[in-house]
This record gives structure tokens, C-alpha cells and sequence, in this order.
């Protein structure tokens, strides 16, 4: 799996979104750069009309990809459901299975590469949500299994439920916000990937990173890249198992951030970064 990810979000939620074409490009030029990873979730998409937007736009950029992607790794997510506009959460074993087979005939496959339940139900045991992932592992639906807005002790009751099966974490990360640096450091403990959601803070925070982050665009300075390039390094300098998954509605924006992976941070570099 590639070092940088791409999240596939924002061709789908943002406002305005790029047309399809120009999304589809998107992709392209992440497979291009050599991601090998794009995450995506049944629930991206404006409102409830347009579930599964983005699954069916990722299917649809793989399909018409002109290199091979038999090696891109496709994550989505379930238990996020929509009421119109609203964002809700179901993760009863019984949505959970309904969620990962209308995923499975949206993104074409026979079985979803990494199927990640996207956030804890507070209406439903955490046990059985994580037993149904289990489930859906034994039964061929889901190769892999991860978690998202997890803490530690989910993650530990997720470990001894679903097993082996179990190989990521996703939880929200960036040089803002860094309190899930224990879910982090739980998942470089037991060999699980930590993928950070929103790296560089989030759609309506990426913009303006320069300025709430200025230790980062110092560095960028002196090393003439962008300071999302170097955030990028700075999450990956956090430990071997983090694999950002940085969102993208431009070419050249993923483009960029896969650029992060060679690149190299001082141990004064570094140290800057983590005290700021």
C-alpha cells in the first residue's frame, strides 16, 4: 500500500463539487503518482437522494483508468446513514450487512478490500456492531476490517472480536488536532494502520493552513515545498503505520501530497513540528 492515500470525499461532498469528469481525473492522477490507496464511504454524497455517490464515482474512475489497478486497495465505510441532508448512524448487524452488500454491487466488486464502520452507534452495542464486521469477514464480503472514531478501549474490544481480520484504525488527525495521538500510538503498538482523517484539518480548515499552522509553513519555507507537503511528512514521521488519506478535489493536489512520501524532515524539523 502506498505511503499517501487519497480520501475520495470531497469530489463528492464539496460545495461546489468538480464535475464528474474532473473527478475522475482526480483519481487518475492519484493512480498515477502511485497511490495504491483511495478511501471512500456509502455515505458520501450531498443528501440522501444521491447515496453512495462517491463508491460509484471511485468504480467508475477505476473502470476507466488506463494503467492496471488490480493493486489499488478500495476502503470504504458503513453505519453512516442520511436523512436528507442530515448525517445519521445505524450500526446494527442488520443495516451493517444491507451497507457492505449495496457497497459491494456499487463498487463491482465481489469483495470490498478493506471495510471500515464508520462511526460508533450509541444505540447499539459496540460488541455487536464489531461482531458483525467479524461476521462479514467469515462470510468472504470484506477481505479486510477496520474501525473509524474509535478510542483505545473500542479498538481493544474491536481487536478481540474481529481478530486477525482487524488492520486499521481511522481516526481525525492533523497538526490542529491531535488528540487521538493515543489511538495512534495504541495502533503503531499492535500493528495496526492509522489512518488520519482530515490531515490537514478538515475542507473548511486546508485553506487557510498556512496561517493556523505556521511552524509547518516555516518549514515549508525552507524546504520549497507546500505545507501540505510537509504535514504530510510530518504525519508519516509519527510512526510507521500511519498512512494519511488526504482529500482532493484537484489533480494537482494529490498529485502534490503524494509527493510527501520522499520527502524528509529533519530531526530539528521535526521537533518543531511536534511542539507546535
Amino acid at each position: 500500500m502506498s505511503a499517501i492515500g487519497l480520501g475520495a470525499m470531497p469530489l463528492s461532498t464539496k460545495d461546489p463539487r468538480p464535475p464528474q469528469d474532473d473527478a475522475i481525473a482526480v483519481v487518475h492522477a492519484a493512480l498515477d503518482a502511485g497511490v495504491t490507496l483511495i478511501d471512500t464511504a456509502d455515505a458520501y454524497s450531498r443528501d440522501e437522494a444521491e447515496f453512495g455517490h462517491n463508491e460509484s464515482l471511485v468504480a467508475a474512475a477505476l473502470r476507466s483508468y488506463g494503467g492496471d489497478p488490480s493493486s489499488v486497495l478500495v476502503a470504504t465505510k458503513g453505519g453512516h446513514t442520511r436523512r436528507g441532508t442530515d448525517w445519521e448512524l445505524d450500526g446494527s448487524p442488520a443495516y451493517l450487512r444491507r451497507a457492505c452488500e449495496a457497497s459491494l454491487r456499487r463498487l463491482c466488486v465481489d469483495a470490498i478490500g478493506l471495510y471500515q464502520f464508520h462511526r460508533p452507534d450509541p444505540a447499539t452495542p459496540w460488541e455487536d456492531s464489531m461482531g458483525a464486521l467479524r461476521q462479514l469477514a467469515d462470510d468472504g464480503l470484506v477481505r479486510m476490517v477496520g474501525i473509524s472514531n474509535a478510542d483505545i478501549a473500542q479498538i481493544d474490544v474491536a481487536r478481540s472480536i474481529v481478530g486477525e481480520a482487524l488492520v486499521s484504525v481511522q481516526n481525525q488527525f492533523s497538526p490542529g488536532w491531535r488528540s487521538s495521538a493515543d489511538e495512534l500510538a495504541h495502533c503503531a503498538a499492535h500493528g495496526l494502520a492509522f489512518l488520519p482523517w482530515s490531515p490537514f484539518g478538515g475542507v473548511g480548515a486546508a485553506g487557510s493552513l498556512d496561517s493556523t499552522a505556521p511552524a509547518f509553513a516555516e518549514v515549508a519555507d525552507e524546504l520549497a515545498v507546500s505545507v501540505y507537503r510537509v504535514t504530510l511528512a510530518w504525519h508519516l514521521a509519527q510512526s510507521d503505520t500511519v498512512v494519511p488519506i488526504p482529500g482532493a478535489s484537484r489533480a494537482t493536489s494529490i498529485t502534490d501530497s503524494a509527493a510527501a512520501a520522499a520527502l524528509e524532515l529533519s530531526p530539528d524539523q521535526l521537533a518543531r513540528l511536534d511542539g507546535a
